[in-house]
């Protein structure tokens, strides 16, 4: 497959340069001369979380062309964020500690530990929380050992989470004094959804990262894949920082197994996302697709159509979160089909908020979610994909 680098503004292609594993000097001047929109640049690094890379591309070529209250900036930025990324390590280094002295089982993805393997150094990349999986049954057993160090959830009441988050795998917390939340999940993803990979099957094959000098668990190389290109999908890819993520699993780890980590998302029901996040990768930061997965890729007739739209949506900066995108995810229609009635009938905290009712009429969400849904999109206001 050629590379088909899909541009933007010569802001986003900036953004996208900076993203890109490789870098490429002539062409990153050849945009600095163009003059890009330096406002628009600076906007997209932030939403993007790119503004570390971004410094680094710049920085790779003395700052030519940039506006001195840009660096200022630009530099600023990279102070207090090291700092603040050694209080979120801090943070992470002492929840493990905490669960390893109650002899919680646990991994830690994402955030410091996704750092520390792709980019060797902690403040590479921008994260804003801490993730924690356990298995399900440890799932109370964590809360608890949470709550005594002052974490504590949006929704105290554990009958309120289990109605109206229980599907989602995860809950969020937080300490007061604390820079960041901490996101306590017993599955990758929701109950209604298939994921490239289930939680089952890190358990015997965890490694660690070193982390605020405690020895973390963390995913396994291919098992970090699956999870990106899943996670991505998942969220309708519009984070540039996902994709450089999966690009540097690309480059980092040749050494993967790619026949196997894609039987391994198909088995899951989603053998597109691991695709779909390898077509992008090409497209947007001209990194060649895995050569055993070339003609699979080719052989599809899903994944084209899906890579040219979030490409478009990711190079003109309008990479929205659009209810649904969550159906990418899903290889076989009656699992996209299963998954849209799980969105369509799961209550949620924004349901309860929309219409607060007394516990006992709970169950009635059931039904009043699908008529909400339905009047938000005869109203416009629910994005669909």
């Amino acid at each position: 497959m050629v590379p088909r680098k899909a541009r933007g503004t010569p802001a986003s292609e900036l953004l996208c340069l900076a993203a890109a594993p490789s870098a490429d000097q002539a062409r990153t001047q050849t945009v600095l001369d163009s003059a890009p929109d330096w406002n628009e640049v600076t906007r997209l690094a932030a939403d993007h979380g790119l503004r570390p890379a971004l410094i680094e591309l710049l920085s790779a070529v003395a700052w030519k062309h940039v506006p001195d209250p840009v660096r200022q900036e630009l530099e600023e930025f990279q102070s207090r964020h090291l700092l603040r990324m050694l209080e979120v390590a801090e943070e992470l280094a002492q929840a493990a500690r905490d669960f390893i002295a109650h002899g919680i089982p646990f991994a830690h993805f994402k955030g410091p530990a996704l750092s520390t393997q792709l980019y060797r150094q902690l403040a590479a990349r921008e994260f804003n929380d801490v993730d924690l999986i356990v298995p399900p049954r440890h799932a109370e057993r964590a809360e608890r050992v949470l709550a005594e160090r002052g974490y504590r959830p949006a929704f105290a009441d554990p009958r309120f989470r289990r109605f109206f988050q229980g599907y989602q795998g995860q809950c969020a917390f937080r300490r007061p004094g604390s820079t960041a939340s901490l996101d306590l999940h017993w599955s990758f993803s929701g109950s209604f959804l298939p994921f490239p990979l289930r939680g089952d099957e890190i358990w015997h094959r965890l490694t660690n990262v070193s982390i605020a000098g405690v020895e973390v668990p963390t995913l396994q190389p291919d098992d970090v894949a699956l999870l990106l290109a899943g996670h991505g999908t998942k969220e309708g890819w519009r984070s540039l920082m996902w994709l450089r993520d999966f690009a540097f699993v690309v480059v980092r780890w040749p050494e993967l197994d790619w026949i196997a980590i894609h039987r391994r998302a198909a088995r899951n029901g989603c053998g597109d996302a691991v695709l779909l996040a390898c077509a992008l990768a090409e497209r947007i930061l001209a990194v060649p697709v895995p050569m055993a997965l070339v003609p699979i890729l080719a052989a599809g007739a899903r994944v084209g159509p899906l890579t040219a739209s979030l490409a478009d949506r990711l190079c003109s900066g309008s990479g929205d979160r659009r209810h649904l995108g969550d159906l990418a995810l899903c290889d076989r229609f009656r699992d996209r089909l299963g998954a849209g009635l799980g969105f369509a009938l799961s209550p949620t905290p924004g349901d309860f908020g929309a219409l607060p009712l007394p516990r006992p009429l709970w169950p009635a969400y059931y039904l009043l979610r699908p008529v909400r849904l339905a009047s938000k999109a005869l109203r416009g206001t629910l994005p669909l994909p």
